[in-house]
């Protein structure tokens, strides 16, 4: 029987155990087990290479002294442990002496108890537990490196079920896309170049970025190439199964020691905690989106980037805390960002401005399914190295576009039919050298770019007069409360009441003045922005072909959607002009 094979076969011997429930359950405990058996055949290799090497488990605890099958006198295999007794010495002993390993030991104690920190043993049964363990005995060998390379191709296949499994599909991104993603960004070996991936999931990017590395190695490399990998990646996972599943993920890619990948939220994390030593030279991500974070997470962002859409703080983060000056990032955001006001347009600006944003692949519907239909891109950028000049600088100037077509004969991407990593061979093809500014990129029906320093530049122009208007009569209101001020200090401690009564006479017009100043200049200040905050819609399309009318009603509910929050801006817009007509019309009856 093939791996795969055994793979199935473990999961049909779960089905059959009253206490895993659902895909997920079952995906978990498997990994679980896995992570011990490898972890165990790890360290005999280890052992075999230094006599001094210590477990940081007990004995008891070991895989080969509970799990691993053992030969009796007759040359039968048979478990260590009866039926009876092995969910017993699971719950009671092996899962509680993990979750209490002390993490400050080594890093090996640390991966440890953070992978079981949160972990679960769902299996009832002694009998199935036993069934499970035969299968993984007689089907896994790591130290064969046929078995570990096709282990790590099963494994992949795993986690790409999880798209089917619920929500757990939120942690899964598609491989085409990763190894696209990390491509283009191009992490450096030579140049000992760190990646993080904040919101790591079940460590897609983090693998395919040790691919990379690995494509680097030559003849000519040292041993010291190898071993900085280890080194070179990072992970930070919030979830339970997702961190289990990323751990797991970067034993089977030869990763000796994960404790790269953290098990906390990034988000949690408060602002000032983030130093320049956090910072790192590339950024690979598909953080969550659509969620929010509870109450008091990130109360301490800057004023202006304060949310608690889980994307938008990512993003947050990724621009002011983790990119080093020219780092690198390629990030997976929905159309939603793109198009988006309030404090995504605040975020857009901010990405615009500290950094390079040349390029946004635009994907088609479906690429996620079937967890979401969300249309979703990719934008690429990097970090500005900060002129400190007295002036604002805008680092982008020039945004790049390219529509990725589906491929022929598909009007969507299902569980059958994924994104397949070739289909970006245009994009690679078309894409040029950052080095050169992307001289030698084309426009064609598929790519396209936008002049955004131009329209920023007419943009600010357009606002300017409004926005100097607004700072004019805000002036002239704050020279008039200075005036007001200056005459309650000239009546200061007089208590008669006829010397109080003309300076007082002389205030109360002032305050009708003021106030009447105020709505003047939060009028020429919403003219101004309505002028210029619409550069930071970036949803624009394919001015190169022909906008197809399409009857699919995921497409026309989208449409309507989008057209319903046209529609309510408007309105908020012409309630905001009535409200101020009127508090002029008010204001100037209350001055009469």
């Amino acid at each position: 029987m093939n791996l795969s094979s055994t793979i199935k076969s473990i999961q049909d011997i779960m089905r059959k155990d009253d206490g895993v429930d659902g895909d997920a359950q079952r995906l978990g405990q498997l990994t679980w087990m896995l992570f011990l058996k490898v972890f165990d055949q790890r360290e005999e290799e280890w052992e075999d290479d230094n006599p001094h090497y210590r477990s940081p488990l007990d004995n008891s605890l070991r895989w080969r002294n509970w799990a691993a099958y053992v030969v009796d006198a007759d040359g039968k295999k048979k478990p260590q442990k009866a039926a009876s007794e092995i969910i017993f010495f699971v719950n009671n002993r092996l899962f509680p002496k993990l979750k209490d390993l002390d993490p400050s030991l080594s890093p090996q104690h640390k991966v440890i108890q953070s992978v079981f920190a949160d972990t679960n043993n769902y299996m009832k049964s002694g009998t199935q537990l036993l069934a499970v363990i035969e299968k993984l005995e007689e089907a896994i060998n790591f130290h064969d490196f046929k078995t570990r390379t096709s282990l790590g191709d099963v494994y992949e296949q795993l986690l790409n079920d999880l798209r089917s499994a619920g929500n757990a599909g939120e942690f899964y991104t598609p491989r085409a896309l990763t190894q696209f993603m990390v491509d283009r960004v191009n992490p450096r070996l030579k140049q000992r170049e760190k990646v993080l991936d904040p919101a790591c999931g079940t460590g897609g990017f983090l693998t395919a970025v040790i691919e990379h590395f690995r494509r680097q190695i030559t003849e000519k490399s040292s041993p010291k190439d190898s071993q900085a990998i280890q080194e070179l990646i990072r992970g930070i996972e919030k979830k339970q199964l997702p961190h289990l599943l990323c751990t797991t993920n970067l034993l089977l890619h030869q990763i000796d020691v994960p404790s790269q990948v953290d098990h906390r939220n990034t988000l949690a994390i408060g602002w000032n905690e983030w130093s320049a030593h956090d910072k790192v030279d590339c950024v690979v991500t598909n953080p969550p989106f659509g969620g929010y974070e509870d109450a008091g997470v990130g109360s301490d962002y800057p004023a202006d980037l304060r949310t608690r859409e889980t994307a938008d703080m990512f993003m947050s983060l990724i621009i002011k805390k983790l990119l080093k000056d020219n780092g690198r990032a390629a990030v997976v955001l929905p159309d939603g960002f793109l198009f988006g006001d309030g404090i995504k347009a605040t975020l857009k600006r901010l990405l615009l401005r500290d950094c390079k944003l040349h390029t946004i692949v635009r994907l088609p519907k479906g690429v996620f399914a079937p967890y979401t239909t969300i249309k979703t891109n990719l934008l690429f950028f990097s970090k500005g190295a900060k002129v400190e000049d007295g002036r604002e600088h805008f680092y982008t100037e020039t945004i790049w576009f390219y529509e990725h077509p589906y491929p022929p004969g598909y009007k969507s991407y299902s569980k059958t039919k994924p994104i397949r990593v070739e289909e970006f061979d245009p994009e690679i093809d078309w894409w040029g050298n950052e080095d050169n500014d992307f001289a030698d990129r084309v426009e064609n029906e598929c790519a396209w770019k936008v002049d955004f320093k131009a329209r920023r530049e007419q943009a600010e122009a357009a606002a300017k007069p409004h926005w100097d208007q607004a700072q004019a009569l805000e002036n002239e209101a704050s020279a008039l409360e200075n005036r007001i001020r200056d005459l309650r200090d000239s009546i200061k401690g007089i208590t008669d009441a006829t010397q109080r009564k003309p300076v007082e006479e002389e205030i109360e017009p002032l305050r009708s003045q003021i106030e009447r100043l105020r709505v003047q200049a939060r009028d020429a200040q919403a003219a101004g922005d309505r002028l210029y905050w619409p550069i930071y819609n970036l949803d624009l399309k394919n001015p190169n072909t022909p906008e197809e009318e399409s009857h699919d009603p995921d497409v026309l509910l989208e449409k309507y959607k989008k057209l319903l929050g046209e529609i309510e801006e408007t309105e908020n817009q012409l309630k905001a002009e009535l409200a101020a007509a009127l508090a002029h019309h008010f204001v100037d009856e209350v001055a009469e």
